[in-house]
């Protein structure tokens, strides 16, 4: 059996001795990422995310949504999150790469029960996201 969530706290208290993994887009600096991440407190088993959309990487050709990394992490620990970078934010909105995906997440736990939970995201809100671009350190001011 599988179990089909759609992501809400009010049932969090329920979850907390299962694993419990999430997809987010993280923005950090101008820069955007997309993390898979098990917040539960026991391992997750055969993880995979499938995206609604394709998400192209900064050189116009790679499909980030794609890897490897989302087909299959055979074991992610409680607390371990996978981090990967997608573009920065201004090249990323420049191409008119989706805003409106859904990442829908499939994984087990050590005693085979099977979880899947879909995670609808909205990248919109970081359009407009002033951010501070950061400049190399002055070579003279070291001394």
């Amino acid at each position: 059996m599988i179990r089909r969530e759609q992501v809400s706290t009010p049932g969090l208290e329920a979850r907390r001795d299962r694993p419990d993994v999430i997809v987010e887009f993280l923005f950090d600096e101008g820069l955007l990422f997309i993390s898979v991440n098990n917040i539960g407190n026991r391992p997750a088993i055969r993880v995979s995310v499938k995206f609604s959309k394709r998400i192209i990487g900064p050189d116009g050709k790679k499909d980030i949504s794609a890897l490897p990394l989302f087909s299959n992490i055979r074991f992610l620990g409680p607390g371990r999150e996978i981090v990967a970078f997608i573009d920065a934010s201004h090249s990323y909105f420049r191409r008119k790469q989706p805003t409106q995906i859904a990442a829908r997440v499939c994984y087990s736990d050590s005693e085979k029960q099977k979880y899947e939970v879909t995670i609808k995201h909205d990248l919109e809100i970081y359009r407009e996201l002033p951010y501070l671009v950061s400049r190399p350190a002055d070579p003279d001011c070291a001394r």
